[in-house]
Formats: structure tokens, sequence, C-alpha cells
């Protein structure tokens, strides 16, 4: 059998593209889920120490906490297969854990006396919940917002620099009213802004109420305390929002809520990516060459969009996996099943692929060249687009019928610069009117596009 390496990797996200998605494996990995459960069984008991929770469990000295601290920074891979070596007895994963604690703290004589309160009255989803919402949150902060941030930001910077540089429009992928270069870029820019701010702005939820959600055991071992009191206080202390109504499991609702907001950014970014791919493709854009890079294996020529293309396919696939977990996370048959638990380790493959598809976006960007006379040349070969404003000014004088006229004259047929101009002189307008225009010309008819191409972080919600 091959031992497993980046070469005989069954996925491509550890594999083909592993040096791309190397930030996610301290997260989404065994080994991350692992540690976050130790982190969640810790600071429970540390909690319930400190908190004089059970009578039977006194505060703990410096040192111990000491000692529990030192546990958790010291935690490392050899620390994780310790746990999976249990675990291969058990065939549990969370009990695992607790075993591994409780040889751990019988190394401390003062945990040792104590090691029955280690998973107290909890059960395995309280800890796998909060450590799935500890994943997502250094996810989220750490890796897919910033690059996200990279991604809109590299876009803003193409917005301003390319404000003025006036572009044919395409609607229907017919020759549409002018725009510049710089607000295409910025129209995307924004558009992400959004997905970031909601991003940001999404409470991850965590519970810690046993079996069914309703602190049955805690109630009867301990009748006098505040579990609900308590269980928010433990939630929030580890930088989560509670969640006071769930059943074994947490709904996963807010899950689903992330994963959305991702799936619609990447949607933005697959639009990005088809359109960069067809101005590529229409010469308004080339790339920047790289020494021994081969675009195609029989045409030499070639410098093909391969960038864009990975992006969009890895895109997709990053959002189908996104698309289910979003449904799916939700539903649970009464008050638990497994089929959350099957599914939510595919997280980190779909994030991976996300991974995949933003660095071939942002390598794509710093490729691309503008070619400024390729864009010229399409604006004065399109003279029709200026119908637009010359009926818009006919109907502001109350001349009949303006469309219709500028529809006799322009559809179906070419038109450049000199029919306009007879067009214009014939009009019954005042000569201040007329003036103006007959000095229009395509490239300048932009609106206030460049404006907007600008203005875009006076409208930012990340700025």
């Amino acid at each position: 059998m091959l031992d497993l390496t980046p070469l005989t990797s069954v996925t491509s996200v550890d594999g083909r593209y592993a040096a791309k998605t190397a930030s996610l494996r301290p997260i989404f990995s065994e080994y991350g889920l692992i540690y976050r459960r130790v982190i969640v069984e810790v600071r429970w008991f540390q909690m319930l120490a400190e908190q004089q929770v059970l009578p039977a469990l006194p505060k703990l000295s410096a040192q111990a906490g000491t000692y529990l601290d030192q546990l958790l920074n010291d935690f490392n891979e050899k620390s994780a297969l310790q746990v999976k070596a249990i675990e291969a007895t058990t065939n549990h994963d969370v009990k695992a854990v607790e075993y591994y604690l409780k040889e751990e703290f019988s190394k401390n004589p003062e945990l040792a006396a104590h090691t029955e309160f280690i998973h107290f009255a909890c059960t395995s989803e309280d800890i796998n919940n909060l450590a799935y919402g500890l994943m997502l949150k250094d996810a989220r902060d750490q890796i897919i917002v910033p690059q996200l941030l990279e991604l809109r930001n590299k876009l803003a910077e193409m917005a301003v620099k390319h404000a003025d540089l006036a572009m044919l429009s395409r609607t229907h992928g017919q020759t549409a009213s002018p725009t510049t270069l710089g607000k295409e870029m910025a129209n995307v820019a924004a558009r992400l802004d959004r997905q970031i701010k909601q991003l940001r702005q999404q409470d991850i939820l965590g519970k810690i109420n046993g079996a069914v959600g309703n602190f049955n055991a805690h109630v009867v071992a301990c009748p006098n305390n505040d579990w609900l009191q308590l269980s928010a206080d433990f939630v929030g202390s580890l930088g989560l929002e509670w969640n006071a109504y769930t059943t074994q499991i947490e709904p996963h609702d807010y899950m689903a809520e992330l994963f959305a907001a991702v799936e619609r950014a990447q949607t933005i970014q697959i639009d990005l990516a088809r359109d960069i791919w067809g101005y590529i493709s229409l010469g308004y854009f080339s790339q920047s060459l790289v020494a021994g890079e081969i675009g195609s294996s029989t045409m030499p020529h070639k410098v093909n969009p391969i960038d864009f293309e990975n992006a969009e396919g890895n895109l997709g696939v990053s959002n189908a996996l996104l698309a289910h977990l979003s449904a799916k996370l939700p539903i649970s048959r009464w008050q638990r099943d497994l089929t959350d638990s099957t599914v939510l380790r595919t997280m980190g493959t779909a994030f991976g692929h996300s991974l995949i598809a933003w660095a071939s976006l942002m390598k794509g960007l710093n490729k691309l060249r503008v070619n400024p006379d390729r864009l010229a040349e399409d604006l004065d070969n399109s003279w029709e687009i200026l119908a637009e404003p010359i009926q818009t000014v006919m109907r502001l004088h109350g001349i009949e019928n303006p469309y219709e006229q500028l529809k006799e004259l322009t559809r179906g047929k070419s038109i450049n610069a000199e029919v306009l101009e007879n067009f214009i002189t014939e009009l019954d307008l005042p000569d201040s009117v007329k003036q103006p225009l007959s000095e229009l010309t395509p490239s300048a008819y932009v609106g206030n596009a460049a404006q907007l191409a600008r203005s875009l972080t006076n409208f930012s919600s990340n700025e």
C-alpha cells in the first residue's frame, strides 16, 4: 500500500494543491478537531472548579491551573496520536479525549484526585459543537475573511487605477453603453463588501446543556446551581454566542448562514472569473508570461486563462459542498442523529477548494495586463451606442418618436461618426444642444463611471 503523501492523496485538496491549503490543516484536520475538543474539556473543568459549582471539586491551585494551561499550550501531533490510540479501543472519539485527559491529570497529584469531573454532565455534542464553533471562528477570522479582503482590495486597487479607462459594455452579448474598466472592478469589490460584512457579523453559536438540551443531569446532581447562567458564561468565555434552545445538538442554523455567505461570495467570484475570461478572449487583457510555462501541448502561441478556469472549477466544487452543508446541517431526526457528524467533516474539503480558487484568482488578476488600444478600437467601432444619449436628449426637447428614429437609423446597420453627425445636424434642436451631441464620442460616453470607481471606499463596509 502506498504511503500517504501529496503525491498519493486521494483528494486534490491534500494532493496536487496541498501547498495552497496548508493553512487549513491546524483548523480542519482531525488534529484540529481533537485539539479543540481538549480545549473545551479542560476549560469546562476549570470553570467548574473556579465557580465552585460542585461541592467535591475545590478551586484549583495556581500550580494546577498552570499545569492545565501548559497542557493546552504543549498539545501537538504526538498528543493527538495518543488520543487516536485510545479511540482505537473505545471506538468513540470524544470519550477518547476524556480518557486522554484522565491520563494527563493523573500526572499531577492535585488533579489526579478529581479526574471524574472531566466531562462532567456533558454529552459528546456539548464538546463537539463547541469544538466546531472554535474551528469555524478561527477559520473565519484567520483565513476566510482576510483572504476575501485581499481579493476585494486587489479589485479596489484595479478600480482606482483604471477608473478613467473607457470600455465597451455588452448586454446580452451585444454592444451597449460604455463603462470604464475601473467601474467594472468596483462593481465586484462592492458586492464582495456585503458578503464580507455579513461574515464578520455572523454569530457563531454554542451550547453546553446535556443530553437533550434541558440540563437534566445537571439539575438532579446540583439543583441549586444556575445552570443556564453557567452555561451562557462558559460558552461566552470561548468567544462564542450562547444558544439556550437546542436538542442534543446545536441546530447548526448559524453554520448554514455562514456557509451561505461564503457561497454567495464565491458565486460573485465565479461571475468575475467568467467575465475576465471573456475580456481576455476579446483582447482587453493580455497575461504576463511566465518563463518555462506552456499554454498548450500542441499550439505554442497560446497563453490560456487557466488561473480563471481553475478558480471557476474549484469555486463550483466548494459551492456544491457548502450548499449541501447549508441544506443538511439544520435538519436532525428528532433530538439527534449522526448525519450531521458525518457531513461536518467535509468542511475542510469545502474550504480547501475555496483556498485553491482564491489563490488562482489572485494569481490570474496579478498576471493581467490591460490593452488600452484594443479597448479603444472596440469603442471606435461602436458609434451606434450613442443612439441612447441622442434619443434621450430628443425626448427632453419634445421631438416626437426619438426612439423609433434612432432605431431606424442604427439597428442592424454600420454606423460611424459621420452618419451620426448628419443625423444630429437635421434635428430641430438649438445649436447649444447640438454642439455637445456632435462632440460626443463612444469613449467619452461613460457617465459617472469614473467617479463611482474612485468613490468605492466611500460606500465600503470594510474600511
